[in-house]
């Protein structure tokens, strides 16, 4: 099936080089989530249809376009992430994901003094449910 003829996923672009971008990054950062998940560092065509929901075929047209940009290598059936593909996977997963990875109402930033130990962790949490119980936010 030709990519004119075939349905698109909704957030999927119309034009070609808008959709080869958004496959690259699509693909990295599913495939560094993969990574860091601990399910391996080898991704096959079918991993990633079930992950992206866009069909084997297609998948594998994207993928072997990463490999010859340098962002995955491939040993048939299986491709796996380069040095390069971490890192780009690594920026775009972590700019996805930079809403859902800052603090909370009541919780502390990445400077907060309660980094510097588990014992001022402790501390720090105790000091922010004595603040709550009182009725202060």
């Amino acid at each position: 099936m030709t990519a004119a003829k075939r349905a698109m996923t909704p957030a999927e672009p119309k034009s070609e080089a808008l959709r080869a971008l958004y496959w690259r990054d699509e693909i990295l950062q599913v495939m560094f989530w993969l990574r860091g998940e601990g399910f391996g560092d080898d991704a096959d065509a079918p991993l990633i249809e079930r992950f992206l929901g866009v069909e084997a075929s297609i998948g594998i047209r994207y993928l072997d376009r990463l490999v010859e940009e340098g962002y995955l290598t491939r040993d048939a059936p299986h491709y796996r992430l380069t040095e390069q593909g971490i890192d780009q996977g690594g920026r775009i997963f972590s700019e996805e994901f930079a809403e859902f990875m800052r603090p909370t109402h009541g919780e502390c930033g990445p400077d907060c003094w309660c980094h510097a130990s588990a014992d001022d962790a402790d501390a720090c949490l105790a000091d922010r449910q004595a603040h709550e119980a009182h009725g202060h936010s």
